[in-house]
């Protein structure tokens, strides 16, 4: 029975920005009702105790986000959630108390995606102002991220917007130091009892569109994490975000037959012997990392 670290159980489709680091999705507007999500996890809990609940779309959007937690736990998972912040004034109620949720990532540059001006003061401090009433109320693990704070070859407007993010965070948690003088791309540092900064490189996401490579190297798709869109879709990873690597659907086979079927079978021995079979695979940017 696979056993995956990773698995992203899509709850939403829709977001509420337009990030230029992540392409809008051209997939039916949706969001997994409570039924089928609780369906969606049956099936899944063979082969694996931790879910995110994204793949694109903002999580925060589904208004039930509270009842997907409670059947979470209800089913013995750890929930992770990776959100842009925006909504977090308007959903902590929600998220309050809930024993299933055990980890929440914040983009932090996402404030990019607003249309207009943006108060970056307000929506920083605003998530800020979350992550302490939450972890002192839960053993809650917040990660911070943003993009590329120590690339020498960002422009202006790029270091003064992170300067000033970063600006609010230390004077918020009075750290003695500049975040971006200790931090190291791929990697991140402990602020303060289980709330960490963290940074990586933008990469960009695959697309049939972009130019293929030789096919050459490896990926832990389907070796450490699958995922399910919101219309049911099996996808190998959380880089496919339109289902292009269709190997299933969740409403017309079980999980554990399609991780087992010929396309699925076809892309992990692929990647032993460290070939792409699959097309989107070879135009894949993000599997160079692994060699």
């Amino acid at each position: 029975m696979k056993k995956f670290k990773k698995f992203y159980l899509e709850i939403t489709s829709v977001c509420n920005l337009a990030c230029s680091f992540c392409p809008p999705t051209i997939r039916t507007r949706q969001f997994v009702s409570v039924e089928e999500f609780s369906k969606r996890l049956d099936q899944i809990k063979p082969h694996t105790d931790y879910i995110n609940l994204h793949v694109k779309g903002e999580p925060l959007l589904h208004p039930k986000i509270d009842q997907l937690l409670d059947v979470s736990h209800e089913k013995g998972f750890k929930v992770n959630i990776t959100t842009n912040g925006t909504l977090i004034n308007k959903r902590k109620h929600q998220l309050f108390n809930k024993p299933a949720l055990r980890q929440m990532n914040f983009s932090l540059h996402s404030f990019d995606g607003h249309e207009g001006s943006v108060d970056k003061e307000g929506y920083v401090s605003s998530v800020l102002s979350f992550i302490k009433e939450a972890t002192i109320q839960s053993d809650l693990i917040v990660s911070l991220r943003l993009w590329n704070l120590s690339q020498d070859n960002l422009s202006n407007a790029e270091r003064q917007r992170n300067r000033q993010i970063l600006e609010i965070i230390e004077t918020e948690f009075e750290l003695p130091y500049k975040i971006e003088e200790k931090i190291t791309p791929g990697s991140g540092i402990k602020i303060t009892d289980r709330i960490y900064i963290n940074q990586d490189y933008e990469f960009q996401w695959p697309s049939l569109e972009e130019e293929e490579d030789d096919g050459k190297g490896f990926c832990y798709g389907l070796r450490n994490q699958a995922g399910i869109l919101t219309n049911g879709t099996v996808v190998p990873c959380c880089l496919d975000g339109e289902g292009v690597i269709n190997l299933g659907n969740i409403n017309n086979s079980s999980f554990s037959d399609i991780i087992e079927g010929d396309r699925a079978t076809k892309l992990v021995d692929g990647f032993s012997q460290r070939v792409a079979v699959e097309e989107l695979c070879r135009k894949c940017g993000y599997r160079k990392r692994f060699g």
